[in-house]
């Protein structure tokens, strides 16, 4: 039988599907191309936004229209944010919560057997352990990501996820060890640590997120070791300068920002404010050379005046990020922010949202035009249409080239010669 994963939102259930995927291959399924050419479709879910859930019901009933005969399986952080009893399952055949990905070889059994509908989530416990799994290799790419956290314990007023995933857990050392290793042995060069709360990996046994990139650091054969998205929290002076003398680490911090302004920061129960955010900014461009700096920004949240809102924009501007993803608040059903006073008009959070982009876009060009004349080392992975060859300098930027000789998984110095929006055009050494 041969199946499909579609996989929504973040890094996170990119590895999950990986994991999901090692696990049928082994089992003797058959990975298709798309939906329509399989038995059994796989949806992995995010639930992050009312419109993250939206997106996931457009893609089930996609699938039951347009393939009717396949076997769907809905799994991730929507089914276990919802529970059994608030949404309707009836177009899935199989249901899997967060805590039963290792399971679907036998939950697969089971409805093959009986053909009858499967639903299983099981709640988080308050003290459950990092969920065992480990990949060999990432979606055929030349980056391989290795979740090393999961669930998070700072329940933003935004933010359904800590009902999720649950409280922070962390992969043991040794593991995530051994994971890098078969990843090298596997021809990839870098990789990307992943969590739900990543700055808050081992924070449980008096660990912090540098002692995992040192231990992936050490691994004969991976040459790059960069960080997911982390939030600013234990992102401290004394990690970020044992993070800088680390080789291999890569210099690109995609810290989450959320709001530039202290009171709509209250309002998130985000646990830092500007001034300290601006701090470990400061910290990261003292200790780093050429580093690059990206967040989220939300516009629009519940309370945001016009003053606030200019508060924002211009934190934003004097910290000029790399790259900046701005969104509009979404209400989220279950969350403490969906019962709080002072909703922004649609029209409005939108209006804000390109206000803030063509600011960040300003801060972008610039920080795109300041690596021209650089030479830095590029890992290459894909061809585009148009004959140029892509890749990314380990502060992510991303670069093309127009060279025959440049193979996919190599790493090679490149003069960087032009800028443009979100790329840049160079020439091998």
């Amino acid at each position: 039988m041969k199946y499909h994963i579609i996989t929504l939102g973040c890094k996170v259930n990119q590895y999950e599907s990986e994991v999901m995927a090692e696990l049928l291959d082994q089992a003797g399924y058959i990975k298709a191309e798309s939906y329509n050419d399989s038995d059994i479709c796989i949806v992995n879910s995010c639930t992050v936004t009312a419109t993250a859930d939206a997106k996931n019901r457009k893609y089930i009933h996609r699938i039951r229209r347009e393939n009717p005969n396949s076997i769907i399986i809905l799994c991730g952080c929507m089914p276990q944010a919802a529970g059994a009893d608030d949404f309707d399952f009836s177009e899935c055949d199989i249901v899997m919560g967060n805590t039963a990905r290792r399971d679907i070889i036998s939950l697969l059994d089971e409805f093959l057997l009986t053909r009858q509908p499967i639903v299983r989530i099981d709640s988080h416990e308050k003290n459950e352990g990092f969920e065992p799994m480990q990949i060999k290799a990432f979606n055929e790419r030349t980056r391989a990501c290795i979740k090393i956290e999961d669930g998070c314990n700072r329940f933003c007023t935004y933010c359904i996820i800590p009902y999720a995933r649950g409280r922070v857990r962390s992969k043991p050392l040794d593991v995530i060890r051994q994971e890098a290793r078969e990843l090298a042995d596997n021809g990839f060069k870098e990789v990307v640590l992943v969590g739900i709360n990543l700055s808050a990996y081992g924070q449980e046994d008096d660990l912090n997120v540098y002692d995992a990139v040192k231990a992936v650091c050490e691994i004969d054969g991976i040459e790059r070791v960069r960080l997911g998205s982390i939030e600013p929290e234990r992102m401290t002076e004394d990690i970020l300068l044992k993070l800088s003398g680390e080789e291999k680490f890569c210099p690109h911090f995609h810290l989450s920002l959320q709001a530039g302004c202290d009171s709509t920061l209250k309002r998130m129960h985000r646990h830092y404010d500007t001034a300290e955010y601006a701090r470990i900014v400061a910290d990261i461009r003292r200790l780093f050379d050429n580093p690059a700096i990206t967040t989220d920004v939300m516009v629009g949240f519940v309370g945001e005046t016009d003053e606030d809102f200019e508060a924002s924009v211009d934190f934003c501007d004097r910290i000029g990020f790399a790259k900046t993803h701005v969104f509009p608040y979404s209400r989220r059903h279950g969350t403490v922010a969906d019962r709080m006073d002072g909703h922004i008009p649609e029209q409005e959070k939108h209006k804000r949202a390109d206000i803030m982009i063509a600011h960040t876009l300003d801060c972008q060009r610039r920080f795109m035009q300041s690596q021209v004349g650089l030479t830095e080392p590029v890992l290459f992975e894909t061809k585009s249409k148009d004959g140029f060859m892509e890749g990314y300098t380990k502060n992510y930027t991303k670069i093309r080239v127009k060279d025959s000789a440049i193979e996919s998984g190599k790493i090679n110095d490149v003069r960087i010669k032009e800028a443009f929006d979100d790329y840049c055009v160079g020439e091998l050494l």
